[in-house]
């Protein structure tokens, strides 16, 4: 999706974890972009920072893991009314446990529990992606 003239673009990263045929997936804190909604942990990168250091950073803030980041799933572009999102989602596996740190919610979803979740429009295109490979 084309960016909006004048908004600004924001470069995510997120990581898509599955274990046992689920996808772990955090809910936005109040007071954020998005609050509520479910989604697939990660965040912002830094300037200077590379997609890999960028998600392993923000699941050892967000979650307190390590992660081996694995080969990216899809890249997209998504232009809310406010901002537009750049999204880069990469494969991981976590080498210890996922705790919330930051007082958010957790969860482990299945591709058939998608879609009754609430998640952003942004994550339309790989929920797509995920769902065909089950």
């Amino acid at each position: 999706m084309a960016t909006r003239s004048g908004s600004e673009t924001i470069v995510v990263t997120a990581a898509v974890v599955e274990r046992d045929g689920a996808f772990l997936l955090t809910r936005r804190l109040e007071g954020t972009h998005l609050a509520g909604r479910w989604e697939f942990p990660g965040g912002k990168c830094e300037p200077g920072e590379t997609f890999d250091e960028a998600l392993r950073r923000e699941l050892l803030e967000e979650l307190g893991v390590n992660a081996i980041v694995g080969g990216e799933i899809l890249a997209t572009t998504y232009a809310y009314p406010e901002r537009t999102v750049e999204l880069h989602f990469f494969a991981c596996e976590l080498t210890t446990e996922p705790h919330p740190r930051e007082g958010q919610q957790m969860c482990w979803a299945t591709r058939g529990e998608f879609r009754d979740l609430d998640l952003p429009e942004a994550d339309a295109e790989l929920i797509d992606v995920l769902s065909r490979g089950g």
